[in-house]
């Protein structure tokens, strides 16, 4: 297993190392199922290495999510609540945008500021938001099957806020609602993962479109689906810690996976050359 050298990771490998799965797409390597720790390990480097921008990131998570709930309180629409925050997952990758950017400069040996990881969300703009809209239609179609399957189980007239976790956990319909609405919840963040996992950083990263890099995304996923098994677990498992701590938890959460998804597309997928 190949190291990654200093706190700006940059993963060094030789070319044999990737193979090429397309003729128009990068070539890509194959790794060990525990790859992800490094990941982390990686992630937690350039978390410790610009303090200032990942703490900015994680605050604006935290206060975004307080806000999100209030509104959502203020309108009676409680019940929304829980999709909300997992379609939240959905829209992660892009949010990170400006991590991916720290970790890029970090690597490069320069400074990450507030100006220049704000500015990378011009760099392949339109391609960016090309795929900033495929997650957002994700996220738009998650909430309208959630709001479905809601109203199959407890018909259209919501609980009350007072009785909303016990009729949703501890009701005749909990084990049918919950199953469900896992199975299709899952199905569209695979769909979200798979094509969203390299795709940003690469957009990042080098002049190609949206398309192209989508493709690498899944065929990323679908070479190393068993380490890319482990990092969605543990995506989920890191958002959903930070969720469970009132949202304060996502002030750590959230620049880790960031900084760390930045590691992930650099280690699997070949440099420009």
């Amino acid at each position: 297993m190949a190291d990654i050298w200093s706190h700006r990771g940059a993963a060094h490998f030789h070319d044999s190392q990737f193979h090429k799965t397309s003729s128009f797409l990068p070539a890509i390597r194959t790794v060990a199922p525990d790859r992800p720790w490094v990941w982390l390990a990686a992630g937690w480097r350039d978390m410790s290495a610009s303090p200032m921008i990942s703490f900015a990131y994680g605050a604006l998570a935290v206060v975004s999510s307080f806000l999100l709930v209030a509104g959502l309180a203020m309108q009676d629409l409680h019940y929304l609540i829980l999709p909300m925050a997992a379609g939240f997952m959905l829209l992660g990758p892009l949010f990170a945008v400006g991590l991916y950017e720290a970790s890029r400069l970090l690597e490069r040996g320069e400074r990450p500021t507030l100006v220049k990881v704000i500015g990378a969300y011009r760099r392949n703009g339109m391609q960016i938001a090309g795929i900033g809209l495929a997650l957002m239609l994700a996220m738009l179609a998650w909430i309208r099957v959630a709001f479905l399957v809601f109203a199959l189980f407890f018909s259209m007239e919501p609980p009350a806020f007072d009785q909303l976790i016990d009729r949703i956990f501890f009701s005749v319909q909990t084990i049918p609602f919950l199953l469900t609405g896992t199975i299709l919840g899952g199905v569209i963040a695979t769909a979200v993962f798979a094509i969203s996992v390299v795709s940003i950083p690469m957009l990042l990263d080098r002049e190609t479109d949206v398309f192209t890099a989508m493709a690498t995304s899944v065929a990323v996923v679908r070479e190393n689906w068993r380490p890319m098994l482990v990092w969605a677990f543990l995506i989920a498992l890191f958002t959903a810690a930070g969720m469970v701590t009132g949202f304060l938890g996502l002030a750590l959460a959230l620049p880790l996976i960031g900084h760390a998804s930045w590691h992930c597309y650099r280690d699997l997928v070949q440099p420009e050359r």
